[in-house]
C-alpha cells in the first residue's frame, strides 16, 4: 500500500504512512490517493471497510478480479472497474488485468493485483509535479483513464505489426503453425474489442451523466477519453478484419498448394497409364506366334519396338499437355 497526499493548493505532495490516512481524509481541502495491491487482502479489507466504509458489495467486487468494465454510483463515491492491457508478442496473447477504482470528493482509491505501468507512471508524475494532485481526484481519474487508453493504442499497433508479419509469412512460407498464430491473434483482437466496447461505455457515462463527485467542467476531460476510445474501437474492428483476411489468404494459399499437388499427381498418373496398359497387355498369356516361331532377330526387334513405344508415348503426352497449357 502507498499513499500520496496533497494538503492544499500550492503545497508540496508527499507520501504518508497509513497511520496518517484518517487525518488526510478529514482534510476537505486536501487530495489523497491510496494505491492498494493484492499482496495483503486482510489489510486491504481493513482499509476499504474500516477507513473508507465502502459498501460490502463494492468491496466484494473489488476483491474478486472477475468483472468487466463498469461504473456504480454510490452517491457519496463512484466505484469503477477498468481494464489495462499487456501484450505478449512471443505468444501472441493479451492479458487484461483489472483495475478497481473508488472516486470520492477528496480521494482516489485504486486496487490492482498485477503491476500496471500506466498507474506507476502517473504516480511518479504526481510525486514530481504537485500541480497534478491539486486539480482534484476526478482529474486524476481522467489522467489514469487516458494513460490506460495510451496503453491500448500501443498494444493495437503491436498487434497490427504482428498481423502484417503473419501475412508476409503466409505468402512466402505458409507453414502449419501459422494457422494457430492467426487464431491466437484473432482471439486477442476479439478480447480487446469486447473490453474496449464496455470501457467506452463507462467513459461515456462519466462524460454524460451527473455525479456528485464530478463537476460539470470535469466531464469534458472524460469526453476527450471517450473520443479516443471510440477511435480505438474502430481500429480494433479494422484489425479484426485484417486478421480474418490473413486467415482467408492462408486457406487460399493452402488450397492452391493442394491443387498444384493434385495436378502434379494427376499428370504423373496420366503419363504412366499407357505404359501400364502395354505391360499388362503383353504380359497376358494369349495364343499367337511365339518367339521361337518369329525367330531370334524378329523377337528381339519386337522387344525393342515395344520399349521405344513405351518411351515415346509419355514424352508425346507430356508435350501435348504442355501445348494445351494443362501444366500451368
Amino acid at each position: 500500500m502507498r499513499i500520496i497526499y496533497s494538503p492544499e493548493k500550492g503545497a508540496t505532495c508527499r507520501e504518508i504512512s497509513p497511520d496518517h490516512l484518517d487525518e488526510a481524509l478529514n482534510d476537505e481541502n486536501g487530495i489523497t490517493w491510496v494505491d492498494l495491491n493484492g499482496d495483503s487482502e486482510g489489510e486491504v479489507l481493513d482499509i476499504l471497510a474500516g477507513t473508507f466504509q465502502f459498501h460490502p458489495l463494492a468491496i466484494d467486487d473489488t476483491l474478486n478480479e472477475t468483472h468487466l468494465p463498469k461504473i456504480d454510483d454510490w452517491q457519496d463515491y463512484l466505484y469503477l472497474v477498468l481494464r489495462n492491457v499487456v501484450y505478449r508478442p512471443e505468444y501472441h496473447r493479451v492479458q487484461l488485468p483489472e483495475l478497481d477504482i473508488f472516486l470520492g470528493p477528496n480521494y482516489l482509491v485504486t486496487y490492482h493485483e498485477a503491476q500496471m505501468a500506466p498507474l506507476d507512471g502517473l504516480w511518479n508524475v504526481c510525486e514530481e509535479d504537485e500541480r497534478l494532485m491539486q486539480n482534484g481526484p476526478a482529474y486524476l481519474l481522467y489522467r489514469l483513464a487516458d494513460a490506460l487508453v495510451s496503453e491500448f493504442l500501443a498494444v493495437i499497433e503491436q498487434l497490427e505489426t504482428s498481423v502484417e508479419a503473419v501475412e508476409s509469412q503466409v505468402l512466402s512460407r505458409p507453414e502449419r503453425t501459422i494457422q494457430g498464430t492467426i487464431l491466437r491473434l484473432k482471439r486477442a483482437t476479439l478480447q480487446l474489442r469486447r473490453v474496449l466496447g464496455l470501457q467506452r461505455e463507462v467513459l461515456n457515462r462519466l462524460s454524460r451523466d451527473s455525479y456528485a463527485v464530478i463537476d460539470e467542467e470535469e466531464r469534458y476531460y472524460f469526453r476527450d477519453v471517450y473520443d479516443h476510445l471510440f477511435r480505438l474501437y474502430d481500429m480494433v474492428d479494422g484489425l479484426r478484419d485484417l486478421t480474418m483476411g490473413a486467415m482467408e489468404v492462408y486457406l487460399s494459399v493452402i488450397n492452391n498448394r493442394t491443387n498444384d499437388i493434385m495436378k502434379t499427381l494427376t499428370v504423373i498418373t496420366t503419363l504412366f497409364m499407357p505404359l501400364t496398359f502395354l505391360t499388362g497387355f503383353f504380359g497376358m498369356n494369349f495364343f499367337g506366334p511365339s518367339v521361337e516361331e518369329l525367330g531370334a532377330w524378329t523377337g528381339y526387334a519386337a522387344f525393342l519396338l515395344t520399349l521405344l513405344i513405351m518411351a515415346l508415348v509419355p514424352v508425346l503426352m507430356y508435350l501435348w499437355m504442355k501445348r494445351r497449357r494443362w501444366m500451368e
